[in-house]
């Protein structure tokens, strides 16, 4: 194996890459309808530590979302809310020191809680910025966790600052805190939700913990992810999870129940009614907000057009940012990227000895490129599973670092092929070429590149950190262009309609409709500015 280089990096990086939406989870654990002492996520389900077990756990399977901090709350179902932060991977700011506070003999059995892993698309990556927030009102005590970006965050804290409300951090969901607790005129909590997304449409997965009860709330428009699960004891349900993937509930006992839906508000409760039959009584929808009525929205060049009021989940979570286990629309996200693969080897066949992929989330598109072609997909590369994954790291450097020791070529699987190598994304281009040359370099005799999914040539505003289209390389070079600087022997992107087909072949929901504003620059609303 030869591992590459930090000089073969593309010095004219620039500071914003893309990076993933945040990560949320809840848990509530009932408060009675358990006989025996069941465990949980490996611990006694009246165990002080089960619920934090459960936050852990859940979180560490959503640590791809975010992995700059991590933050948890814990209620009883009373008016107070404990609440644990810090810095780094769940792991780190979770150690059993640091968690000690929250267990033992005199603390509470933990009945609610929140988890959510950060990377920040708006608001610097400071401890003073972790999720949840915790907010103190006349009312009680709630807390907040947030995935996704408001579209109207500037105009939205305008209005805040005007009435004379201060804010403490730089991030959008404070904005959320402050219009939930101040800006409402009510004291009920579906209305006070349903005031708040009559004032944003979007992009937001919203967890609030308040008294007895989680509030699961999808923005109108569905842009980021959002699911309920029922947690398990044997055949027995004894909870409710909500959880930005599916993922998370494989590892915390839980099945998956089904989405909140575009504009829905669930509450999760621990108090069952017996005049109900079952669980389902502690899980209920309180309302559903429809999307804003056809208007206009805003396209690349800043100019106004009519749009059809679709949702619009980020198409982007089935190209790169979800676990290929997850499920979204009814299907998962794993067979979306595998036809993904064998729409881009229909578009865009090669002839080549083998398929390849740059590890690890285009294996499932390049696999499927094989099998369409009816080539042998091989591995080429060698990944170093300890370093973050490249586009979604904080600075520059940490992601010029994180590229320079990543991979690894297994020399006999290259040497004197001609090699396909698929992808999911290319952003700037600065990891493909070294790739490519360490490729060459150990033999092989051609390096083709398809990429499973369109140009990058729009910045996104709902919560995936692409600030500028001056920095993507598909608006600085042309195709041919771009081929040279690569070195690659050819070059060739999936169409955004072969996207869509391979997206909304397995899709069950309707309607069907999906956010490409970073791949068309058509956003699903009006922007801000």
């Amino acid at each position: 194996l030869q591992t590459m280089d930090l000089d073969a990096i593309d010095n004219e990086d620039q500071e914003f890459a893309l990076r993933e939406s945040c990560g949320v989870y809840g848990a509530i654990l009932f408060n009675s309808g358990i006989n025996s002492e069941a465990t949980i996520a490996g611990a006694s389900y009246r165990n002080t530590s089960s619920m934090l077990d459960l936050l852990v756990l859940g979180m560490t399977a959503l640590q791809h979302r975010g992995q700059e901090s991590a933050g948890l709350v814990v209620s009883d179902g009373g008016p107070k809310i404990s609440v644990q932060r810090g810095m780094g991977l769940v792991a780190q700011a979770f150690t059993p020191e640091r968690l000690a506070s929250l267990l033992g003999a005199d603390k509470p059995v933990w009945r609610l809680g929140l988890g959510h892993t950060r990377y920040s698309t708006l608001g610097a990556s400071e401890s003073i910025n972790c999720q949840p927030f915790v907010v103190e009102t006349t009312c009680g005590q709630f807390a907040v966790a947030h995935n996704g970006e408001l579209v109207n965050a500037n105009r939205l804290k305008s209005e805040i600052l005007q009435a004379g409300i201060g804010l403490s951090t730089d991030t959008d969901s404070e904005l959320i805190t402050q219009m939930l607790c101040t800006r409402s005129p009510s004291q009920c909590w579906t209305e006070r939700i349903t005031y708040f997304m009559s004032k944003c449409s979007t992009s937001y997965s919203l967890l609030i913990l308040t008294g007895d009860s989680i509030y699961a709330v999808r923005d109108p428009f569905g842009n980021r992810p959002l699911c309920l699960g029922e947690i398990l004891c044997g055949d027995e349900v004894i909870g409710y999870a909500v959880s930005s993937e599916s993922c998370a509930f494989q590892s915390t006992s839980t099945r998956l129940l089904r989405e909140v839906q575009p504009g829905e508000i669930v509450r999760l409760s621990i108090q069952q009614q017996p005049e109900l039959s079952g669980a389902a009584s502690t899980i209920e929808t309180c309302a559903i907000v429809p999307r804003p009525s056809a208007s206009s929205s805003s396209n690349a060049t800043g100019a106004s057009e009519s749009t059809a009021v679709l949702p619009a989940m980020c198409i982007f979570e089935y190209v790169y940012f979800a676990r290929p286990d997850s499920q979204f629309e009814g299907q998962q996200v794993y067979s979306v990227r595998r036809r993904c693969g064998a729409q881009l080897a229909s578009e865009s066949p090669c002839s080549v000895d083998l398929v390849s992929t740059v590890p690890e989330s285009a294996t499932p598109a390049a696999m499927g490129y094989a099998s369409a072609c009816g080539l042998p997909y091989v591995e080429v590369f060698c990944k170093n599973r300890y370093i973050g994954r490249t586009f979604i790291q904080p600075s520059n450097l940490l992601r010029q670092v994180g590229v320079a020791k990543k991979f690894g070529v297994i020399e006999e699987n290259v040497r004197d092929k001609r090699i396909v190598l698929i992808d999911d994304s290319i952003v700037r281009g600065n990891t493909m070429g070294p790739i490519v040359s360490l490729l060459r370099s150990r033999g092989a005799s051609e390096v083709h590149i398809r990429i499973a999914s369109p140009p990058l040539r729009h910045p996104c505003y709902m919560g995936i950190n692409i600030p500028t289209k001056e920095e993507l390389i598909a608006n600085k070079l042309t195709l041919e262009q771009l081929r040279r600087a690569l070195n690659a022997d050819s070059l060739a992107y999936l169409s955004v309609e072969g996207l869509h087909k391979a997206v909304s072949a397995g899709c069950t929901s309707n309607p069907i409709g999906h956010c490409d504003a970073c791949l068309t620059g058509k956003y699903p609303v009006q922007l801000d500015w």
